[in-house]
């Protein structure tokens, strides 16, 4: 069985999608659409593609994130919004991405409800970050994101007030926030559990 075919029966096998939240944070209000594209290496270990962003952008700058953004008009689906995004952020060529389902939506504390985009890669493409937008593209083993023994929580005050936030530590690098949210939902999702993040 094929890397794709094992994570589209471990989707199929987990239920119908359940919208999840951000636990300490409703947003008043209806949510933006968006989505990313968790892009998998198709190798013996496969890893998920992970991006830094720049430092001087307004929102989330020097954040680990994935390729992504809000969903467009003219976007057909979150899958072709996740798709142009990547191509947009790191020239990931979409004709490269076999996808092969969706994870839960997210719905985040600054308003946007995020269709996570599950989609399996060749190994060691050649990416290009957009330099405005994008410092690095990275790739982590999936096994490594998928350890529970890896999920830690931390808070921080913001607005006047104690957030609560998932965080995971991969080298120098901290995953932490919606990214971490997403990652420790989809480990719920493919072990079968639908718990709020």
């Amino acid at each position: 069985m094929t890397l794709a075919e094992r994570l589209r029966h471990a989707l199929a096998a987990s239920g119908d999608d359940v919208q999840l939240t951000a636990d300490d944070f409703q947003f008043p209000g209806e949510p933006v659409p968006a989505a990313v594209l968790i892009a998998i290496t198709d190798r013996p270990a496969p890893g998920v593609i992970l991006t830094l962003r720049q430092e001087t952008l307004r929102r989330h700058a020097g954040q680990i994130s994935f390729p992504g953004g809000r969903i467009d008009p003219e976007d057909e689906s979150p899958e072709a919004a996740a798709l142009r995004e990547a191509w947009e952020e790191i020239a990931l060529d979409p004709a490269k991405v076999e996808l092969v389902g969706t994870g839960d939506p997210y719905v985040t504390g600054s308003g946007y409800r995020i269709m996570p985009v599950i989609g399996v890669i060749p190994p060691d493409l050649p990416f290009v970050p957009h330099e405005a937008e994008v410092a690095a593209a990275f790739e982590v083993p999936l096994a490594f994101l998928t350890d529970v023994a890896n999920h830690a929580r931390g808070s921080r005050e913001m607005a006047g007030r104690t957030r609560h936030f998932h965080e995971i530590q991969w080298e120098d690098q901290r995953i932490w926030g919606i990214t971490a949210g997403l990652i420790v939902n989809l480990t719920r999702r493919l072990a079968g559990r639908h718990e709020a993040a």
